[in-house]
């Protein structure tokens, strides 16, 4: 029996895919930035050569970049793509899809199965064609060689089921989760966009997917989409509370509390499963800070609101927790502090004017935002402190610095040297001669192969600038190809550095041991 992985991911799991705020920045800054970049050269170089080769590859790259964002948009915003919802049969789209990959298919077995094929379905034709396209063109580029692409449909009494197999390479099961996040790809080129618009589009109209796939045997995509999909608009509820005519506001509240825990709960569907494990990892209670934001909010406390949402975003960035559920948590509390509102204005026959209402809803709105902002900075200040800490230990340990003696230390340079690392070379050698007072450093290149010829003159410029601070230098293991470049540059050490064969042979002089 095969070891299968099967992660049903619906749009409540997707969710935590699309949280990725780092994953996402990133992805964005590399797909836009490099057409950009190349754009940018071409425009430099017009100013100095009229050619139009240089204007048609300028367009195409800013066409790469604006088809990206594109991409981004119609994912984070579908609405935005004003597509009327249509009926269609979908083995018909996907027939007709398959005829694009015409010149793609003589390598690879096609199988169609196709049941119930007079079912139709209500949605957004184009999207869905989009979606199949992807996913049959990912399949057919997984296969490598010769292999069989399957593709079936049927239908049950409530869903219609669309399964896309393929023989390919298949999908390691840790990335599996990962599937259909914004800038995620197998590929060794993509920005893996295919996909999440795959999920968005399934999502949007009420779907799932299953993905099962297992290494060097291949992937299945099995789509389930509701027959009777009709999307609905929210209202505000009517609800039963407990109220007394002339109880404030705060009262209220106070007084349906398990009522607006019931609430919350409903709207927040995506994250009321995950309210205990969330607890257990970052000891969050999420329904008694629910309470604890909902009064700050009703009571316009926005000093205590700021001071708290600091406080959560530090916590949700020190345990990692995912970003998604805090976006729909928040959102589920304002939907529902508005369903209590409404409640409470007509149980206490409130004759709130125009005004007073828009006024209020302003009120709540900055007060959550600003909730929503100050999380978020809180939140990245406290990543960006925790990457730029890691960073420096990265650096220290690229430039260990080994005390031997009072006077004497050594450097070991072990791996690639560019010119990033000399700069933080020469930062902490500099720094650590004067605090330490150093009289001898022996700085070792026998685990550094080779390195270039700009790179090289900057470590004879350090090296100088140790002698003119009253450290002598000795430099081991250096190799045929470094010494050849030291030649060709002409630079002389003689006066600034001794020169040892081996790191043994150093500390054997300057130690006065016999190191075997």
């Amino acid at each position: 029996m095969k070891d299968k992985y099967q992660e049903q991911v619906d749009s409540n799991n997707h969710l935590s895919q699309l949280a990725s705020v780092g994953q996402i920045a990133a992805g964005i800054a590399h797909e836009v930035r490099n057409p950009l970049t190349a754009v940018k050269g071409f425009l430099q170089l017009l100013e100095h050569e009229n050619k139009s080769d240089y204007i048609s590859i300028a367009q195409s790259e800013l066409d790469n970049a604006l088809t990206t964002l594109n991409n981004l948009l119609q994912v984070s915003k579908p609405d935005q793509e004003e597509e009327e919802m249509q009926s269609f049969f979908i083995t018909v789209e996907l027939e007709s899809i398959l005829n694009l990959f015409q010149d793609k298919l003589y390598r690879i077995h096609v199988v169609t199965q196709f049941k119930d094929t007079d079912n139709m379905f209500y949605g957004k034709k184009n999207q869905f064609k989009k979606a199949f396209f992807n996913l049959i063109k990912n399949a057919i580029e997984s296969i490598e060689g010769k292999g069989t692409l399957t593709i079936s449909h049927l239908a049950t009494r409530d869903e219609l089921i669309v399964r896309i197999k393929d023989t390919g390479v298949g999908i390691p099961a840790e990335k599996l989760t990962l599937l259909g996040t914004p800038f995620y790809t197998t590929k060794d080129h993509g920005t893996g966009m295919g996909l999440t618009q795959v999920f968005s589009v399934i999502y949007q109209h009420g779907g799932k997917i299953i993905v099962d796939s297992e290494e060097k045997k291949g992937t299945t995509f099995t789509i389930r989409l509701p027959k009777q999909y009709i999307p609905q608009k929210r209202g505000v509820k009517r609800l039963e509370l407990d109220v007394e005519e002339r109880s404030t506001i705060k009262d209220f509240f106070i007084a349906n509390r398990d009522k607006f825990e019931k609430g919350l709960l409903s709207e927040a569907i995506n994250v009321r499963d995950k309210i205990e494990e969330i607890h257990t990892m970052g000891n969050i209670n999420l329904l008694n800070n629910a309470h604890k934001l909902a009064m700050f909010v009703v009571e316009e406390h926005e000093h205590e609101l700021i001071s708290f949402a600091k406080q959560e975003g530090v916590a949700w960035a020190k345990y990692s927790l995912t970003i998604a559920f805090k976006l729909e948590w928040v959102q589920a509390i304002r939907r529902t502090l508005w369903d209590f509102l409404y409640n409470y204005k007509l149980a206490t026959n409130s004759n709130t004017s125009l005004e007073e209402f828009f006024t209020l809803e302003k009120n709540i709105n900055q007060l959550i935002d600003q909730f929503m902002n100050y999380f978020f900075i809180s939140y990245t200040k406290y990543k960006d402190d925790l990457l730029y800490s890691q960073r420096k230990l990265v650096e220290n340990l690229s430039v260990p610095i080994i005390p031997i003696s009072s006077n004497i230390c050594i450097l070991p340079l072990i791996g690639q040297i560019d010119h990033n690392r000399v700069a933080t070379i020469e930062d902490k050698v500099i720094s650590e001669i004067g605090n330490s007072h150093i009289q001898t450093l022996i700085i070792d290149f026998s685990g550094v192969a080779d390195m270039e010829s700009e790179v090289i003159r900057s470590l004879l410029n350090l090296i100088n600038g140790i002698a003119m601070m009253g450290c002598k230098t000795v430099l081991t293991g250096l190799r045929g190809e470094i010494i050849k470049k030291v030649i060709h540059l002409g630079i002389k050490l003689d006066q600034a550095a001794d020169f040892k064969g081996t790191l043994q042979f150093a500390l054997k002089d300057y130690l006065a041991v016999n190191i075997t």
